[in-house]
C-alpha cells in the first residue's frame, strides 16, 4: 500500500515537474520546495513503516529485517535532483530521473537528512533550503541541525554556519564536529582547537578532524601531538586516524613513531583489507628512509591498486634506486596495473636522480605515445632538470617551448640551479629575471644568482642581490634540519643554540672538525656567499644544520645506530662531503633526506654518487 502510495505520488510528481520546468532557472527556483517535499515524504514514509513493523511485530519478521527492506534512501534521489538542476540540460534531466523504477528506491540502509544535504552541490541555492527548513519547524531535528553546519562549513560559508552552531541548543560531538572541520580545513586552526576544548565529549572523530587539520595545513608536530593525546585519553584510534597520522610521519621523518603505528595496525586492523591504509605505511617508511620495510610492506600487501605501486616506485627513485624503481614499474605492468601521471612522474624522478637521460627521453614519450597521458608540471620538471643538468641547456630551452602550460617556478629554479653547476652565468641572469617576474617574493631565485656570482668571485654583484634582498624585506629560507631520537623530534637551525644540550652537541662539533681535519678534510667554501676570509667561511660551515643535527645524534644514539636526518634545503656540497668521512670516523650510517631526495651515507660515499 505504502509502495503504492509513493509510486503514485511519483507519477504525478515527474508530470508536474515536467509541465512547470521548463529551463535551469525554474529548476533552480523549485529545488529548495523539492528538498522540504523529500523531508516530508521522509516522515510520512517512516511513520507508516513504523505502523507496519507495530502491526507485524507479532509474526516471525523481525524490525531489522523490516527497516532493512523498506527504508527508503533519499540520497540518490537527492543527488541526482541536485546533479542535474546545475546541468546545461534543462527539465527533462530531471524527468528522466524520475522514470527510474521507485522500487529501485527501496534499498538496504537508512537515509539520514545528512544524505539529502549531501546530495546538493555549491551551486545549490542554501540560503533558500534554510529559510524553508525554518518555515517548516524542521530546525529542531538533530540531523537538519548537524546537516545545515556541515551545509555551510563545507562552502566556506563558516560565519553562517557557527550562527546557526550557536543559536541552537542542539550541541552535540556530531554538531561540534561539523564545526570543527569545516573550521580546519580552511586553516583557522585556533578556532577549531577552541571550539575542540569546549566539547564536553568528544570522539574519535573529533581528534580525527583536529589531526587531519593540522596535518593539513603543514603542521605535523601538532597533528602528532595529538594523536599522542588520544592515546593518553585511551581514545581507540580508527582506520582514518592512522592514514593521517602516517603522513604527518612520512612529513616529519618520524620513523619510530611509523614503527609504532604500524605494531598498532598490525594487531588491531590485520584483518581489513584496506588498501590505503597499507599503502600510507609503505609512503611512511619510505620517506622516513627505511626503504627495505618500505619493500616489506608492499610486498605483504594481499591486494594492491595504483597507489600502492606508486608509492612504491617513488619511494625507490627517491632513495637513488633508479633500476629497482624501473624493474618495478615493468612489473606493474605485467601484472595489468595501468601506469597513471603520477606514476610516471615517479619514473622520470628515477631517471633524473641517477642521471639517466637517455632513459628519461624513452619513458616521456611512452608516456605520451603508448598511454596517451598528456605531460603536466611535474614530468616537464623531471625532464628539464635532467637536460639542464646534464648541460643540455638548448634542448631543455626547445622542450620548455613546447609546454601548453607556462613554466612554473619550480622548473625556472631547476633551470637556474643548472645554470649555477655548469657556471652559465649570463644565462642564469636571463632566467633568474623570468623567476623575478613569476615569484617576486621568493628569496630563492636571489640566493640561487648570488651562488652564481658568488661561484664566478663577482663579489660586487653578489653585494648587490643582498642589498636588493634587504630592501625588499626578504631573508633566505633559513636552513632546518630534523633528527628523531626516542620517539621525539629534534628541529635544529643554522647556528642554533636554544636546544637544552647545546653545549654538548658544540662540544661534539668540536670534536669532528678536529677528526675531519685529522683525516684530511678540506672545506669546500665555494657556495658560502660573503666576500670574508677563508677561515671565517669555514666555521660558517661548521654550523650548518644537518651537522648539528649529526652531532646530536652521535651523542644521544648507541655507537653503531643509524643516523636519519631530515633537512628542508638541498644539502650542499661541503656538508656532503664532510657527512661521508663522518660515516666512515664515527662507522656509523647516516640516511639525510634534503629537498629533493635521500643520500645514504656509508663507509665514506654516499648512494647518490654525488649526483644531486
Amino acid at each position: 500500500m505504502i509502495v503504492l502510495w509513493v509510486e503514485n505520488y511519483d507519477c504525478r510528481y515527474r508530470q508536474w515537474l515536467h509541465e512547470s520546468c521548463s529551463g535551469r532557472a525554474e529548476v533552480s527556483c523549485i529545488l529548495p520546495r523539492i528538498v522540504c517535499v523529500i523531508v516530508i515524504i521522509y516522515h510520512i514514509v517512516n511513520f507508516f513503516l513504523r505502523a507496519v513493523v507495530f502491526l507485524l511485530n507479532k509474526s516471525n519478521l523481525s524490525l531489522e529485517t523490516i527497516n532493512r527492506k523498506y527504508s527508503i534512501n533519499f540520497f540518490n534521489f537527492a543527488n541526482e535532483i541536485g546533479a542535474a538542476s546545475v546541468s546545461h540540460q534543462h527539465s527533462q534531466d530531471l524527468v528522466l530521473i524520475q522514470g527510474k523504477p521507485v522500487q529501485s528506491a527501496l534499498v538496504e540502509g537508512e537515509a539520514t537528512y545528512g544524505d539529502i544535504f549531501g546530495g546538493f552541490n555549491y551551486h545549490s541555492p542554501w540560503k533558500q533550503i534554510h529559510a524553508h527548513i525554518l518555515k517548516l519547524g524542521l530546525e529542531s531535528d538533530a540531523f537538519v541541525h548537524t546537516s545545515l553546519i556541515n551545509m555551510y562549513a563545507q562552502n566556506g560559508d563558516l560565519d553562517s554556519a557557527r550562527l546557526v552552531f550557536d543559536k541552537s541548543s542542539l550541541r552535540d560531538a556530531v554538531s561540534y564536529t561539523a564545526l570543527i572541520s569545516g573550521y580546519a580545513s580552511k586553516g583557522c586552526l585556533d578556532d577549531a582547537k577552541q571550539l575542540f576544548d569546549e566539547m564536553p565529549v568528544r570522539d574519535v572523530v573529533s581528534w580525527n578532524a583536529m589531526i587531519a587539520g593540522y596535518a593539513q595545513h603543514g603542521r605535523y608536530q601538532e597533528a602528532l601531538a595529538f594523536f599522542q593525546e588520544i592515546r593518553n585519553e585511551n581514545i581507540m584510534p580508527n582506520e582514518s586516524t592512522m592514514v593521517t597520522v602516517l603522513s604527518a610521519c612520512a612529513r616529519l621523518g618520524a620513523l619510530d613513531l611509523g614503527k609504532w603505528i604500524h605494531v598498532y595496525i598490525d594487531k588491531n586492523f590485520q584483518k581489513l583489507n584496506n588498501v590505503s591504509l597499507w599503502t600510507s605505511l609503505v609512503d611512511m617508511y619510505a620517506k622516513c628512509g627505511n626503504i627495505e620495510a618500505a619493500q616489506q610492506v608492499f610486498n605483504a600487501m594481499d591486494s594492491k591498486n595504483v597507489a600502492s605501486w606508486n608509492a612504491m616506485i617513488s619511494g625507490l627513485a627517491m632513495h637513488g634506486n633508479a633500476n629497482k624503481a624501473l624493474k618495478l614499474f615493468s612489473r606493474m605492468i605485467s601484472e595489468g596495473f595501468k601506469p597513471d601521471d603520477i606514476t610516471f612522474v615517479g619514473v622520470l624522478s628515477a631517471c633524473n636522480h641517477a642521471g639517466l637521460l637517455d632513459l628519461g627521453r624513452q619513458y616521456f614519450s611512452s608516456m605520451i605515445e603508448d598511454y596517451k597521458i598528456s605531460p603536466k608540471l611535474q614530468h616537464y620538471g623531471c625532464m628539464i632538470d635532467l637536460l639542464g643538468r646534464a648541460g643540455l641547456f638548448d634542448e631543455a630551452e626547445a622542450l620548455m617551448k613546447t609546454m601548453e602550460m607556462k613554466p612554473d617556478g619550480a622548473i625556472w629554479t631547476s633551470l637556474l640551479g643548472a645554470c649555477r653547476d655548469h657556471g652559465r652565468v649570463e644565462l642564469g641572469e636571463s632566467v633568474a629575471k623570468h623567476l623575478f617576474e613569476l615569484e617576486p617574493e621568493n628569496p630563492g631565485a636571489y640566493v640561487l644568482l648570488s651562488n652564481i656570482y658568488a661561484g664566478a668571485g663577482r663579489w660586487d654583484d653578489v653585494a648587490r642581490i643582498r642589498t636588493r634582498l634587504n630592501d625588499k624585506g626578504m631573508k633566505k629560507v633559513p636552513g632546518c634540519s630534523s633528527i628523531e631520537v626516542d620517539s621525539v623530534v629534534h628541529e635544529f637551525l643554522v647556528g642554533d643554540k636554544v636546544h637544552p644540550q647545546s653545549k654538548e652537541i658544540y662540544k661534539m662539533l668540536d670534536e669532528i672538525d678536529t677528526l675531519l681535519e685529522k683525516y684530511g678534510f678540506v672545506p669546500d667554501t665555494s657556495e658560502v656567499l660573503y666576500d670574508m676570509d677563508e677561515e671565517w667561511k669555514e666555521g660558517a660551515l661548521s654550523y650548518h644544520s644537518e651537522k648539528l643535527a649529526i652531532a646530536f645524534g652521535l651523542i644521544s644514539t648507541k655507537p653503531g645506530t643509524t643516523i636519519r636526518i631530515v633537512k628542508n634545503l638541498r644539502v650542499c656540497g661541503n656538508c656532503h662531503s664532510a657527512t661521508k668521512l663522518i660515516s666512515k670516523i664515527f662507522n656509523r650510517e647516516i640516511i639525510a633526506r634534503d629537498r629533493n631526495r635521500f643520500h645514504h651515507f656509508k663507509n665514506g660515499s654516499c648512494s647518490c654518487n654525488d649526483y644531486w
